[in-house]
């Protein structure tokens, strides 16, 4: 291949990610420059205005030292975006406005702020926090929920724990929305929300994605040793923990209800193979059957439908068997 060739296919290359980092800098701007929607309009576009005309003159002139200014830019945004740390003192949104409080005493934890909101709407509910303890001892099984709300490639995941008395208890990562937003995919990739973990009722967080959010949820028990369902159990509240000392950004794609679960799984079962549907978190219960961790019987389609517990959930409304009613 002829130098030129090669150095015009570098060429192409290397503008392509002049143009993706132009784009990536543009949304980071977007989201975390100070002021209203006219002041970040013309900030980005001047950026947008500095990676073309870059472009421009170093395909006109073939000499890379146009790339320069535009290069310290980039160099300096990017030291700009290492700095931006979560806040502390923000105004967050009733539901997600505590945070998990956790005491062992030998088998029994007892847990701050458990979440049991009555919902009426997505804008509708009263407010309740309560202090619950559990007996470890008294764990039985563990349920994995995926409530799809935008398309079949992308579910939220949540885990509960069934215990001995007949209740459950359910974790969920959630993005830590302040009050009056709502969330964005694309957001979430540039340090836009806050992770929090929140514990709650069945009654209260499946009910509210299933009969106030219009959601579509299914709910699978999977196969765990006793052992491993209390290490995981006892990992959520090291999880509560370390975002309490440590905030934590969300990321749609990395840091998420299903990657952070992973984790926490995989610091149990080392042997759990990665897999693109961990990213595509729509498919997690396929990837859960093909490793064998779903419980029951039947192929797979078999085990889905069984699992489709929306129409239930919709049926049980506000009763207090709400759990019980979700799995008959």
């Amino acid at each position: 291949m002829k130098k030129t060739t090669v150095y015009t296919v570098f060429k192409a290359l290397a503008s392509l990610l002049l143009l993706l980092m132009t784009a990536w800098g543009g949304f980071a701007l977007w989201y975390h420059v100070a002021g209203g929607a006219a002041v970040r309009e013309e900030v980005v576009l001047l950026w947008a205005a500095l990676g073309i005309a870059t472009l421009a003159l170093w395909w006109r002139r073939r000499s890379a030292r146009v790339l320069l200014p535009w290069l310290t830019a980039m160099a300096i945004m990017m030291a700009w975006w290492s700095m931006i740390a979560p806040g502390s003192n923000l105004i967050w949104s009733d539901d997600v406005a505590r945070e998990i409080n956790s005491r062992v005493d030998g088998s029994v934890v007892t847990l701050d702020n458990v979440r049991n909101f009555d919902w009426r709407s997505d804008t509708d509910y009263t407010p309740r926090w309560e202090t619950r303890s559990y007996d470890l001892d008294q764990l039985r099984a563990i349920d994995v929920a995926m409530s799809y709300w935008m398309g079949p490639a992308v579910a939220h995941t949540l885990v509960s724990f069934a215990f001995a008395d007949g209740r459950h208890l359910t974790f969920s990562i959630e993005i830590r929305k302040q009050r009056g937003e709502s969330f964005s995919a694309v957001a979430g990739f540039f340090k836009h929300f806050q992770m929090v973990l929140v514990a709650a009722d069945e009654r209260d967080i499946l009910r509210v994605r299933t009969n106030a959010r219009g959601e579509d949820m299914y709910l699978y028990r999977v196969k765990m040793p006793a052992a491993d369902m209390r290490s995981l159990f006892l990992s959520y509240l090291g999880e509560a923990d370390q975002l309490k000392r440590q905030p934590r950004y969300y990321n749609t794609l990395t840091a998420n209800c299903t990657t952070v679960v992973f984790e926490m799984v995989r610091r149990i079962d080392p042997g759990l193979p990665l897999d693109w549907r961990l990213l595509a978190s729509g498919y997690l219960d396929r990837y859960l059957y093909d490793i064998g961790a779903l419980a029951g019987s039947g192929d797979f389609a078999a085990r889905k439908q069984a699992a489709h517990i929306t129409a239930r959930a919709i049926a049980a409304g506000t009763a207090d068997d709400f759990s019980e009613r979700i799995r008959r």
